[in-house]
């Protein structure tokens, strides 16, 4: 039996204690050698692991790795981007204002960042399968904070800080029959950038507190003056040319009140002002559009030259027209003054007109000292004249009616021998010779004039009368 020895020479024995007072006993025997097949049991186990730590180091971002303070190194781009928007909606702002202090998280805020985009690229650009990339240097991130909803949770744990702007509106005035606006006002709150930056510095910092002072700025009325007045100009608009359209024509307009009765004028409460029509009020309208739209045709009559030009139109010519059905255009103004489009087109049948011509000229003889006036080719009158006498012979030629006067002064200028004055119906043809009522003789049938045509005064009236600017005149022996 093998014994063992101690340190300080003791023998162990059979359990007997030895002379020095140490307990001894006898050590167990040597097992007896077997094969050894450990290395087979801790080789699978060793292998498995290696091939898991590769392949965790593939979906793994590397250790060290930080975003705003916030560690994502060992993370999955997934559980890296819940970690860091889980410490920014947790980090706390407590904000002194002059209604005292409140704190706020960035949860509160409505503080966001692109969690998602950030761990991606973090694990991109540092994977832990990549030892280069191991411990890299921080990166920050902007804080998108929703200002309206800071600015609400701010109200309301400070109400005390704030004052409600007052938007701009719209309404019709009766008195100036047009659309006209009341200016916004602003109001009073935290600044909510303040805020925002105290938010974001923490959240570089990897700070999970801070604090501010922040005073207080004015709040932007959500609906602007700017805004209410380009309503009112786009309803002004509307007005100006609202009505019922026959082409290019406002056949039947709509006078402002009328058609701002129509219109229901509301604010969304960001800026835009939708337009409703009241589809009744409109029918009232229509019910009475045939009574002002239907007509007959009504014929023209023009005076023309010998060419066929017209020089004068007695009569315009106008087209006839019939409304057709009515039945859906109150519907359709409706939902087209919804669209701020206040020219409605009607349809309508057309029944053209017919246009008489009646051909004018004038013939002056200074041979028979006659002046006779041609309608469509026929004698309408001839006249017994007296035409101009030795040198102030009246000139050959063709001509056309110009200048026209009921009376007028003759000669009594500088440069004429003679001065008529008060002479009747003149109907000047060539420079200063002209038709004209004669008093101061009755020697018709022979040249008397100065190069003017004479005539008795009811036969100048006449020739006045029928003979429009334009007209030929003809002069010949």
């Amino acid at each position: 039996m093998e014994r063992l020895t101690f340190p300080g020479g003791s023998l162990m024995t059979d359990g007997a204690n030895g002379t020095d007072g140490v307990t001894y006993a006898w050590a167990p025997p040597e097992p007896a050698k077997r094969k050894n097949r450990s290395g087979l049991w801790i080789g699978i186990p060793a292998g498995a692991t290696a091939v898991a730590l590769i392949a965790a180091s593939l979906v793994l971002i590397a250790p060290g790795a930080s975003v705003a303070g916030v560690q994502i190194g060992g993370l999955t781009a997934g559980a890296a981007a819940q970690a860091i928007s889980a410490r920014l909606s947790t980090t706390e702002v407590t904000v002194e204002s002059p209604a005292g202090e409140v704190t706020v998280t960035g949860a509160d805020l409505g503080a966001t960042v692109d969690a998602t985009a950030i761990a991606e690229k973090a694990f991109a650009d540092n994977p832990m399968w990549k030892p280069s990339a191991w411990f890299p240097a921080g990166t920050g991130v902007e804080v998108q904070v929703d200002p309206a909803a800071a600015a609400a949770m701010l109200r309301d744990k400070a109400p005390g800080t704030y004052r409600a702007p007052v938007d701009a509106t719209v309404a019709f005035d009766s008195v100036s029959q047009s659309y006209v606006s009341t200016p916004a006002e602003a109001g009073e709150g935290i600044d909510v950038a303040a805020v925002t930056e105290a938010l974001q510095s923490a959240f570089d910092a990897g700070a999970s507190t801070t604090s501010v002072k922040a005073g207080l700025v004015p709040v932007d009325a959500a609906v602007s003056t700017e805004k209410a007045d380009t309503a009112v100009t786009a309803l002004n608009g509307i007005l100006d040319t609202i009505g019922f359209y026959i082409g290019d024509e406002r056949t039947v307009p709509v006078d402002r009140a009328t058609a701002a009765s129509w219109l229901t004028v509301t604010s969304d409460g960001k800026g835009d002002f939708p337009l409703t029509a009241d589809q009744a009020g409109i029918q009232k309208v229509v019910d009475g559009l045939a009574g002002q739209i239907d007509r007959g045709a009504v014929n023209a009559d023009v005076i023309v030259d010998t060419g066929g030009e017209v020089i004068k139109t007695l009569t315009e010519g106008q087209t006839g027209r019939t409304l057709g059905d009515t039945s859906g255009i109150a519907a359709a103004f409706a939902a087209q003054l919804a669209q701020a489009n206040g020219k409605f087109a009607l349809t309508v049948a057309e029944t053209p007109f017919e246009t008489t011509k009646t051909e004018r000229r004038i013939d002056v003889n200074l041979s028979t000292q006659t002046t006779t006036l041609y309608q469509n080719g026929q004698v309408y009158r001839t006249y017994t004249i007296s035409s101009g006498a030795g040198d102030h012979a009246t000139h050959t030629g063709n001509f056309r009616i110009g200048w026209k006067t009921e009376m007028q002064n003759m000669g009594c200028v500088p440069g004429y021998d003679y001065c008529t004055k008060d002479v009747p119906w003149v109907s000047y043809f060539n420079g200063d010779e002209g038709f004209h009522g004669t008093y101061w003789h009755n020697n018709f049938g022979t040249p008397m004039s100065h190069g003017c045509i004479n005539m008795t005064i009811p036969q100048a009236k006449e020739l006045y009368d029928w003979a429009y600017r334009g007209t030929e005149v003809s002069v010949h022996y």
